[in-house]
């Protein structure tokens, strides 16, 4: 499996593009920009290095994560997959599949299993592979994602990093903003897990 990242928009949002080496079949996890020249800069990388593109996947509804589903998706006729608590946020287009707690997300020998994290928004996903997670805002290097915006809970996201620390420490994370870490680094070192009584 090889992952590669791209920071887009004026957020800086990780947009990742996951796939097999073998069979150039990949997936794109939240394509957050919908400036042309920036998404362009995505598509030429999955033209030049010959990958079809199966799922755009959006880890949660903020716009973002979505804003570039529209020029990737029309690229490459990729469905585009949300979980169902966040799918109404989309402007269009729409989403194709509605994901939900335990799903997997395959392709070719890939599997990427669905983990419901709520928090950052109702709808928030991570992904969890071999060895690798994909935490969307939920979990970040040093930091956690807000949950003061609409459709956020400070109770939730507390559950959902509890559910994500019982991954093994090496597995790597692959947050939707910033640097990468493993669940052992934020383990130890993010203030946020530490110390749960934190409002």
């Amino acid at each position: 499996m090889f992952v590669k990242m791209w920071p887009v928009g004026m957020l800086l949002t990780n947009c990742y593009v996951v796939g097999q080496v073998e069979t150039r079949k990949a997936i794109v996890i939240d394509p957050g920009t919908d400036r042309e020249t920036e998404a362009k800069k995505i598509l030429k990388e999955i033209e030049s290095n010959g990958l079809k593109i199966k799922y755009i996947v959006n880890t949660h509804g903020h716009p973002d994560h979505t804003g570039g589903n529209k020029i990737l998706g029309e690229a490459t006729n990729a469905p585009i997959l949300i979980h169902e608590y966040d799918a109404p946020m989309l402007k269009g287009p729409f989403a194709d599949r509605m994901l939900h707690d335990g799903d997997s997300v395959q392709v070719g020998g890939i599997v990427l299993r669905v983990l419901h994290t709520p928090g950052h928004s109702r709808g928030s996903i991570s992904l969890i592979g071999r060895n690798v997670v994909f935490t969307g805002d939920t979990l970040f290097a040093g930091s956690i994602g807000r949950y003061d915006l609409p459709g956020g809970s400070v109770d939730e996201i507390k559950k959902s990093l509890k559910k994500l620390m019982i991954l093994s420490d090496h597995m790597k994370v692959y947050p939707g903003h910033g640097p990468t870490s493993t669940i052992g680094e934020e383990k130890r070192n993010n203030p946020f897990l530490q110390d749960f009584s934190w409002m």
